[in-house]
């Protein structure tokens, strides 16, 4: 799942990098310019920002690389990261529906969901969530699941020794119960009152 971000970022960044590029040369040779700009300004900007925008995705494409490689999901930055990128793709898809149709729309939509499907599959303590439980834990599975306290031992489980533990109640003053058969504990019964 995270390879195929990665592929599709990739490929992303090298084509928002070319696009921008050849639009550069383009106002470059026919001297465009908009609005009065000067058209050497134009194509600067241009080729500045495609190769700042495919910066920005080839990032985005070794923050998947990095949670396929490690089996985990990113980081604060590298969510930070994939979090952007998926804005980034909400925002160019509502641009695009209206700029080049239906397909860019889907397009963009598409590697947003891919985006937002790679943040939610992995867990942040041990790899994608659908592992097996009880596990090796940093393996791609949950922690290892142990005896709920107070259990009894099952079959080869040893028991669990917990008087290193400190209890509720421990350094505090506790009541004593007198045994059955202590002075203390005989109270006589009321005598009755009427004759």
């Amino acid at each position: 799942m995270a390879w195929v971000v990665a592929a599709v970022l990739l490929v992303e960044a090298v084509s928002v990098v070319a696009v921008n590029w050849f639009l550069g040369v383009v106002v470059d040779r026919q001297k465009m310019s908009l609005a009065g700009l000067d058209p050497d300004v134009m194509a600067t900007s241009s080729k500045i920002g495609g190769v700042v925008f495919g910066l920005y995705f080839a990032l985005c494409a070794l923050v998947a690389v990095l949670v396929a490689v490690r089996d985990r999901a990113p980081g604060g930055f590298g969510r930070v990261v994939l979090v952007s990128a998926a804005v980034v793709h909400a925002l160019l898809g509502a641009f695009a529906w209206g700029l080049f149709g239906a397909a860019a729309f889907v397009f963009m939509i598409a590697v947003l969901g891919l985006i937002v499907l790679l943040l939610m599959t992995y867990d942040r303590a041990a790899g994608p969530q659908g592992a097996v439980p009880g596990g090796t834990p940093g393996q791609g599975a949950g922690p290892a699941a142990g005896p709920e306290p107070g259990a009894e031992p099952v079959d080869g489980d040893a028991p669990t020794d917990r008087t290193h533990e400190p209890r509720d109640g421990d350094g505090e003053p506790q009541d004593a119960v007198p045994p059955q058969g202590s002075a203390h504990a005989r109270v006589s019964a009321p005598a009755p009152t009427t004759p």
